[in-house]
């Protein structure tokens, strides 16, 4: 079947909110895709840093294929193996004692726990700080957090007071932080505002902000997690210690699992019949989470992502003129500034092959899978130049 005919069925079925997808991927190996068309693409968003490990990795294969052979759902109501070993290595990642885990199906669950969370541990406070174009998800209270209008307030009024200030101003956060706050919500790079990195220091100042006002710090990971800027948890680049993380994308390598990981005194603050998930915590999708951990640990994806993004920042940044004006980000996460050719590019890359992502009309985001070779970047490095010139014509 085509694309065409897919898109056609498409329209026919699925709600508008999408609009009508451009491609019909049908399968994948390693880090390229194939179309419904036999047209192939070096998938270089991987599913919106989804796909860590690429397509059709072995070790995820396997672990998801063993596990859905032995027990494929057990519900909350009673221990999974999986779900228990997956916990505990997170809880092991976060580089500090006295961590508790919360599994669920993706970042906007994570997030939701994270709030009801902070409530709990701060009672008689419903004040949140969230940054200005972030992202925190769709459901009604990471909505709430998150600082775009036009996808927020459509959708108001929330059960949580957000106050929101500009990303990176840390005189700002500290002036809006006071002892009615439950909770300060940041992400460690702003992923959807177009791979946005704070300035140095910031998180370091959001935590000392949170403290002097007795507020939480809660780091959104969702799409900066699991080794997408060569460490566990973004975060960690700046040696912060959060009260709360949540992580989803890249932890399942394809599948559906997010987390919630409390910290210190608010490990506590959930109790027996405050929150649920009868998905999270599926002994599949953690059997895969689990596989993709052991697979970053033995192969040293950690250093090698830090090693080629920084790598390959430099070598797209030798392209930098009137259509592409900068180049940000940290490890395999990156942002291309396109003042107002976003979209155009991304059309020319993937007739070139590749697959990008605009993540408005300004930025185009690049978030390939942690295994990307050299020599798989560099041909999209080689392709770029062209790319520019096509869409300045």
């Amino acid at each position: 079947m085509s694309t065409a005919a897919f898109q056609e069925r498409w329209d026919a079925t699925m709600m508008r909110n999408y609009g009508t997808p451009p491609v019909a991927l049908v399968r994948g190996s390693g880090c390229r895709v194939t179309d419904a068309d036999g047209r192939e693409y070096l998938d270089l968003i991987a599913g919106i840093a989804v796909s860590s490990l690429g397509h059709a990795h072995p070790a995820v294969i396997d672990a998801v294929s063993n596990q859905v052979a032995t027990i494929a759902h057990t519900s909350n109501l009673f221990i999974n193996p999986p779900a228990l070993e997956l916990a505990e290595r997170l809880a092991e990642m976060v580089g500090v004692p006295g961590v508790r885990v919360f599994l669920c199906n993706d970042g906007a669950s994570a997030n939701e726990t994270a709030i009801k969370t902070s409530l709990r541990a701060r009672p008689g406070r419903r004040r949140f700080i969230a940054a200005e174009a972030s992202f925190h998800g769709r459901t009604l209270g990471a909505l709430a957090l998150t600082g775009k209008a036009a996808i927020r307030e459509p959708f108001g009024p929330f059960g949580i007071d957000v106050t929101f200030v500009p990303y990176g101003d840390a005189e700002a956060l500290a002036a809006a932080v006071d002892d009615t706050i439950a909770a300060v919500f940041l992400e460690p790079t702003l992923g959807e505002a177009g791979v946005i990195p704070p300035p140095a220091g910031y998180l370091s100042a959001a935590r000392a902000a949170c403290d002097k006002a007795g507020a939480l710090l809660a780091i959104d990971e969702v799409q900066g997690g699991i080794g997408r800027t060569g460490r566990w948890f973004a975060h960690q680049h700046e040696g912060v210690v959060p009260d709360l993380v949540t992580v989803a994308k890249g932890l399942g390598g394809g599948l559906p699992v997010g987390a919630c990981l409390a910290v210190g005194e608010t490990a506590g603050a959930l109790q027996k019949g405050d929150h649920g998930s009868t998905f999270g915590g599926n002994p599949v999708s953690c059997a895969a989470a689990l596989a993709v951990i052991e697979v970053i640990e033995r192969d040293g994806l950690l250093k090698r992502v830090d090693e080629l993004g920084q790598e390959w920042m430099a070598e797209i940044g030798a392209h930098l003129g009137a259509v592409l004006t900068g180049v940000r980000g940290r490890g395999l996460w990156i942002g291309l500034e396109l003042p107002a050719r976003a979209a155009a590019v991304e059309l020319a890359a993937r007739q070139h092959g590749f697959l990008v992502n605009a993540t408005g009309p300004d930025t185009v985001r690049i978030a390939p899978p942690l295994i990307l070779s050299a020599d798989e970047a560099a041909s999209f490095t080689s392709a770029l130049p062209e790319i520019l010139r096509e869409v300045q014509q």
